[in-house]
């Protein structure tokens, strides 16, 4: 018998796995050669993923004493609202879904990519491909939550093992000639200063750490939010700085800096140094799992934005539809398929460009948020509180604020996108909410 109400199935472990198959996808073994042409100095190159993971760890604690002190589903959404009223929480909550629609095509016409390198007779089908793994997953979504959640942490284990061999097998083995030194620029050390190559790393590294608040989306449905969200979150962001140091100090241990500059697919080139020519199709394959971890956590966390704004009655009503699982169907259905519309309209990549801009206004609206609440609000009960506070959520809301400052420098056309975007979002929020 269908209700509208999500259930109370999920624990640590789901918490820790979806922060992880919701964080690590293809870009930690793609982003680090632009990476490294953007600065082309190991130490540094090193340290700004650490920078970003710092700010996603101190991200966390803030989002910890949110996610408990408002155990809804909906992630940024909710707190928006709260703190801000309707019309804000309609802004962050579309801009959130939206974003991770995107991202969720993006990642499923990657995936059909993929598959076309390992079934080449797939080539010519590749959107077909795509559209059929996200009806693959919402399929399997619909049995329920309770499989769904397995999934997802079988599924990050293997992505988290997987990275880590890869790790080892760069330590461990040595390849049978020396690596060939590519004679690449690498641009910061020719043109403009270093900064600029920094500012261009921080970006693409902050598109890649994204995920890592995934957790706070399902403290509705989780058995103890208060005890289980901190536990959750901060061990998966520190799995996910980990892993991303060690794969970083890996590639740079198999390939110079040059050679990384040049590469647009560093795991398989690392590989195929370690283990000659065709073994690269062991990285396609870790890429796959890594992808299909990172779609199962998006097609379980979106659709609960827009099943609490139903809820909330600035939604269309039909999206709060939850099935004896525990899934929200009919916001399943519809998220998957506005990705699909993507897909099939070639718009994807253009948005995912854009996505970038809602992500971090995102998280500034969660730290603006959260000083908010603490002033309008201070009777909440608060199980886990923001350490160091204020200092660390002004810290983090200002830092925040600077970076979509730069992404609109950096990228000012996708910007301006967004920038309408929320312009027309006014008279689109009088028309739906209800």
């Amino acid at each position: 018998m269908a209700q509208n109400q999500l259930k109370k199935l999920l624990g640590v472990g789901f918490g820790v796995a979806v922060t992880i198959g919701g964080t690590i996808g293809t870009g930690i073994l793609r982003k680090p050669g632009p990476i490294a042409q953007d600065i082309g100095n190991p130490t540094l190159i090193i340290a700004v993923w650490l920078i970003v993971g710092v700010y996603a760890l101190a991200g966390s604690l803030s989002v910890m004493e949110l996610g408990t002190m408002l155990p809804k589903a909906g992630g940024w959404y909710v707190y928006a609202r709260r703190a801000f009223g309707n019309y804000a929480g309609f802004i962050i909550g579309i801009s959130s879904w939206l974003g991770s629609v995107s991202a969720m095509a993006f990642g499923a016409a990657v995936m059909s990519e993929y598959t076309a390198l390992l079934f080449p007779s797939t080539a010519d089908y590749q959107k077909v491909v795509a559209i059929g793994i996200l009806v693959a997953f919402v399929a399997f979504h619909s049995i329920g939550v309770q499989l769904a959640s397995r999934a997802q942490e079988v599924m990050s284990v293997l992505k988290g093992v997987g990275l880590l061999l890869f790790v080892v097998v760069c330590f461990v083995v040595t390849p049978d000639q020396p690596v060939a030194v590519s004679a690449t620029n690498i641009r910061p050390l020719a043109e403009g200063g270093v900064w600029i190559g920094i500012l261009a790393a921080l970006q693409s590294i902050f598109y890649t750490y994204d995920g890592w608040h995934t957790a706070a989306y399902f403290t509705e449905e989780d058995v103890d939010p208060s005890r289980n969200l901190p536990r959750s979150m901060m061990s998966g962001v520190l799995l996910i700085i980990g892993i991303y140091i060690l794969v970083n100090l890996a590639l740079l241990y198999v390939l110079p800096v040059e050679t990384l500059a040049g590469s647009k697919l560093p795991a398989a080139d690392a590989v195929q140094v370690l283990f000659g020519p065709g073994s690269a199709q062991v990285v396609t394959f870790l890429l796959m799992i890594s992808i299909m971890g990172i779609i199962n956590a998006q097609i379980m966390f979106n659709p609960r934005v827009i099943f609490a704004m139903g809820r909330d009655g600035l939604f269309f009503r039909f999206v709060t539809h939850v099935n004896s699982g525990g899934t929200p169907t009919y916001a399943t259905i519809l998220t998957a398929g506005a990705s699909t519309l993507m897909i099939l309209t070639n718009t994807y990549s253009k948005l995912s460009d854009i996505a970038t801009f809602f992500f971090v206004l995102c998280y500034a609206s969660a730290f603006g948020a959260l000083i908010q609440l603490r002033k309008t609000e201070p009777e909440l009960a608060r199980p886990v509180r923001a350490w160091g506070y204020p200092f660390t959520t002004w810290t983090l809301l200002i830092a925040s604020l600077a970076f979509l400052v730069g992404v609109v420098i950096g990228d000012f056309s996708s910007s301006l996108y967004a920038v309408a975007f929320i312009a027309v979002s006014y008279p689109i929020y009088q028309l739906i909410k209800q």
